[in-house]
């Protein structure tokens, strides 16, 4: 009896209602993960962020490596603007690839996710990979810059380092000054690096 009843207790109701769940889920699940990392983060926890039952969290999700592979989906209108921002201009790409990722953290749903990737991937090999798959897809993989496939890897390649190690001191390790610098602060200090690395000379550093 008591197992029916528990069992109860967790079916899901309408559509609507279960989206409605499982996004506030994923939403306490981002910011749990991003705050402590895998090790430090546990179902109750996130159910308790997002006020239900941890079997619910266990009905959606299944386990906690479930839930993290879930909270760390990088959001389809990310990628999408990720792979927009590289048919900017060449001569703009710099400037235009900081300020995406100014908006970027700054979004509700897209700054929590990608915190609770780069958290987690330094101990948690699923999102490593999950982490890596993104860089070489989305980072570099839709650019078209360089004469050849090898310049166009180490082009974009030092693009997303630039960007992720600024994401890192600016947002997760909050690291001054970068943590508090302005939005018009931040893209004046690093687009002319980018830009740089957009079609400036990698062979003699000018």
């Amino acid at each position: 009896m008591m197992k029916l009843m528990a069992k109860r207790a967790i079916t899901p109701g309408p559509r609507d209602e279960r989206g409605v769940l499982a996004a506030r889920i994923l939403a306490a699940a981002r910011d749990e993960f991003a705050q402590h990392g895998w090790a430090g983060s546990t179902i109750r926890a996130v159910a308790r962020a997002a006020d239900v039952d941890p079997a619910l969290v266990y009905h959606y999700f299944g386990s906690k490596e479930g839930l993290l592979d879930a909270a760390t989906n990088p959001p389809q209108k990310w990628l999408e603007s990720v792979a927009k921002v590289w048919t900017t201009p060449v001569d703009q790409l710099g400037a235009a690839l900081i300020t995406l990722l100014l908006a970027s953290w700054a979004d509700d749903e897209i700054g929590p996710t990608l915190r609770a990737i780069l958290q987690t991937a330094a101990h948690e090999p699923a999102t490593r990979e999950k982490l890596r798959r993104v860089v070489e897809g989305s980072l570099m993989g839709v650019s078209g810059l360089g004469t050849d496939e090898r310049e166009r890897l180490v082009r974009s390649g030092l693009i997303s380092s630039q960007m992720m190690g600024f994401a890192l001191m600016r947002y997760v390790w909050k690291i001054e000054p970068m943590a508090s610098m302005s939005d018009d602060e931040a893209i004046a200090a690093v687009s002319p690096n980018l830009q740089h690395y957009v079609d400036g000379d990698l062979t003699t550093g000018s």
